[in-house]
Order: structure tokens, then C-alpha cells, then sequence
């Protein structure tokens, strides 16, 4: 999901301002050169995540197939019943697990929030990867907003636009995802599915310059594919089943 720590990103972007919408439109800001976005109303946001591009519905499993560092990768992603209140805002708590080779590699909490206008916002994750013996041996990547500077961003807007660029994170030198929306009509099939209307993005960090990445979403469902562009290295994952609880 909200970059799970397998994903691959990519490309140096400009920082982008995020505000807060408020009641006067749909769509967050993404003009401008601060690395801040407005303040955060706490009261504009509920922990029910309905955007029908990255719909959580709590109880709900995705099972992706891919590859990761040459091994055969399993991703389970599941919308817990969590709830977290970060920066006064109620977020609620997915869990990601990556296999590797059928060992668990890495675990992770993301925390997604929506907006009253729609938008999905990412708040924050707590990652850790294991050694062969299950011990952690790093949490690198892991950020919380208004935690050591980190800033939320938005994850998915309420209405899409092809062209739009969003932050998804910041917390400087860890942490500072972007994307660009590229397609409302791409074509994709996977192990899940397939579709000719979904959502094609581009995926990049300047912590990564060398790598782009890309994902497709399908409305009712979300992320479906993740596929890397450019970088070293082939990474890959696949929607394979989904399961609502």
C-alpha cells in the first residue's frame, strides 16, 4: 500500500506544498516550493477510507505476487479495525507483511486518514525488517507525522486528474515519496483481474534518483500493480486475490 518499504521509487521531484482542503473545494494544493503544507484541521478528517481509487475497508486482505532482490516475493496487506490519532487526526492502521522465498522479511503499519472532501491522506508508518531469525534489524524508512519534522501528504486525491503531482510523506533524508498521475484509462491485468480503465502513476523519491516506478489503481478495489521502470534491479508485484472480512 502507501509505499510498502519492498516498493521501489524514483526520479528527483520538486518539493510540493500539501494543504489541508477546506470546505471550499475538493482538491489539496500542490503549487509551490515549501516543504509545508497548511495547518492541519484535525475536525476535517475521519478514519473512514472510502475513496474508491484506495478504498480500506477494515477487515479487508490483498495477496500480491512478485519479485523482490531476485526472490519470489508474497505481500499480505490487511485493513485492521486500529484506529490512530496522529496530530488530532483519527487514521487507521494497515498492515503489511513481505515474504521472501516464503520467510517473513519485513512487517509494517501504515496509518491513512481521509479528508471530508475526499482525499486520502498518509500520516505516517512504523516498518521493521527481520533477519533469517525473525530479529529486527532495522527500522529505517519508519515516520510519524509532527514527529522530528515529518509532514503528512496526500495519497490519493478525491478526483483525479491526469497530471496532478502529489507528496505522499516527508520526513527529511527518510522519507520523501512523490507521484504523478499519468492515465484514468490504462490497460493492466494481473493474477486478480483485469481492467482497461485504471489509474496509471509514476513513483519517485530524491532519495533514489535513479529509480521510477509505476502503479496501477482500479476503482473499488486500488493498488492492483506495482512495477519497476528504471533503476537496478527488477521489482515487481501483483494483485493475486482479494479477500473482505
Amino acid at each position: 500500500m502507501a509505499r510498502p518499504r519492498h516498493t521501489i521509487l524514483a526520479v528527483a521531484a520538486l518539493p510540493l506544498a500539501l494543504a489541508a482542503c477546506g470546505s471550499s473545494g475538493k482538491q489539496p494544493s500542490t503549487s509551490g516550493s515549501s516543504p509545508n503544507p497548511a495547518r492541519i484541521d484535525p475536525a476535517n478528517f475521519v478514519a473512514r477510507v472510502d475513496n474508491p481509487w484506495f478504498p480500506l475497508a477494515p477487515g479487508t486482505t490483498y495477496r500480491y505476487r512478485g519479485t523482490k532482490d531476485g526472490k519470489p516475493a508474497i505481500d499480505v496487506v490487511t485493513v485492521t479495525h486500529r484506529t490512530k490519532t496522529i496530530e488530532g487526526a483519527p487514521t487507521v492502521a494497515v498492515s503489511d507483511k513481505l515474504y521472501l522465498s516464503g520467510k517473513l522479511e519485513e512487517t509494517t503499519t501504515d496509518w491513512y486518514t481521509q479528508d471530508r472532501q475526499g482525499n486520502v491522506w498518509y500520516f505516517g508508518e512504523d516498518t521493521a525488517e527481520l533477519n533469517a531469525k525473525g530479529k529486527v534489524v532495522s527500522r529505517e524508512g519508519s515516520w510519524q507525522a509532527g514527529v522530528d519534522g515529518a509532514l503528512p501528504g496526500i495519497f490519493m486525491p478525491a478526483v483525479p486528474r491526469i497530471g496532478q503531482t502529489f507528496r505522499q510523506e516527508y520526513y527529511k533524508g527518510h522519507a520523501e515519496d512523490h507521484f504523478t498521475i499519468v492515465s484514468l484509462s490504462a490497460a493492466v491485468r494481473v493474477p486478480w483481474g483485469s481492467s482497461r480503465n485504471a489509474m496509471r502513476t509514476t513513483e519517485r523519491t530524491p532519495l533514489e534518483p535513479k529509480v521510477l516506478d509505476s502503479k496501477y489503481y482500479v476503482r473499488g478495489i486500488g493498488n492492483v500493480q506495482e512495477l519497476q521502470l528504471k533503476g537496478p534491479g527488477h521489482e515487481r508485484s501483483d494483485l493475486v486475490s482479494v479477500k473482505h472480512g
